[in-house]
């Protein structure tokens, strides 16, 4: 390669594509080659370095230039990719149609997100043919509601160990009440996500079938007609948790995985 002096970009990119090549880079050798000191060669591999880090988002590559003692000089190592594959996002399109958890134009509009997203534009158009049939077939929960942002705020009150005001639709009469709780997970099951929460209030529990049964107290998210999110905080015990795991795995060993077949308090 013929020598180039003082024509930085010129050296910069020569510097990466001998990296991206699998080649390791000598600083010493390199300020030699292109007549400049070391301290130039750290700032062009700090560039490249600074480079790689922004364009992870475009390509998703996570790649990095490390230090090799062994060959004392510097190479190019790719982390992890950051993108799903196509197979991984047909796999996915695919688990969200079947579990008919949302509303149509909530599935429509995730569906296009995770496309647009992580397939390239040559294949996109053979995932939606892979999924078109199932989408234009769609059969959306009876309740037809739109919880997602519910969810999600309810999801950072178990995060923050936040008291909630909800007022419910109870399944068993079709009456609304009001329950003040202590939200500790969300979960998913047979078409539905849940809201485990334990309740304070004696009074309500008092009504309870059996005592031991009303904790956790389990709500439909979607039976959900109002909440709010209090300041208040609440505290449980590390030793008495709510572990969503271990939780699941008695479940999936007691009843098959069906939350609903559970016998914990429902409303």
């Amino acid at each position: 390669m013929e020598e180039i002096k003082g024509d930085k970009i010129a050296r910069v990119l020569q510097i990466y594509a001998k990296l991206s090549d699998g080649y390791v880079v000598n600083r010493s050798e390199e300020a030699q080659r292109y007549g400049v000191n070391e301290r130039s060669i750290q700032r062009d591999i700090d560039d490249i370095r600074r480079f790689l880090d922004a364009d992870s988002v475009r390509t998703g590559n996570m790649n990095s230039i490390v230090y090799d003692r062994q060959y004392k000089g510097y190479r190019m190592e790719t982390l992890y990719n950051l993108k799903l594959k196509n197979s991984e996002v047909l796999a996915l399109c695919k688990i969200l149609l079947d579990s008919r958890a949302f509303t149509k134009n909530e599935m429509a509009g995730m569906l296009d997100k995770l496309i647009n997203c992580c397939v390239s534009k040559s294949n996109q158009k053979l995932v939606r043919d892979l999924i078109g049939n199932e989408e234009y077939h769609y059969v959306e929960p009876r309740h037809k509601s739109e919880f997602i942002d519910k969810m999600w705020d309810i999801g950072q009150a178990v995060r923050e160990s936040r008291y909630v005001e909800i007022t419910y639709l109870r399944m068993k009469d079709k009456e609304l009440v009001h329950r003040k709780v202590k939200p500790v997970a969300i979960m998913f099951s047979e078409y539905y996500f849940y809201l485990t929460a334990f309740i304070d209030d004696d009074v309500v529990k008092k009504d309870f079938d059996v005592l031991n049964d009303s904790f956790p107290t389990i709500y439909r998210i979607d039976r959900i007609q109002d909440f709010k999110v209090s300041d208040e905080r609440f505290h449980i015990p590390y030793s008495s948790r709510f572990e969503e795991g271990e939780f699941r795995k008695r479940v999936q060993f007691m009843y098959g995985g069906k939350l609903q077949k559970v016998k914990f308090q429902w409303c």
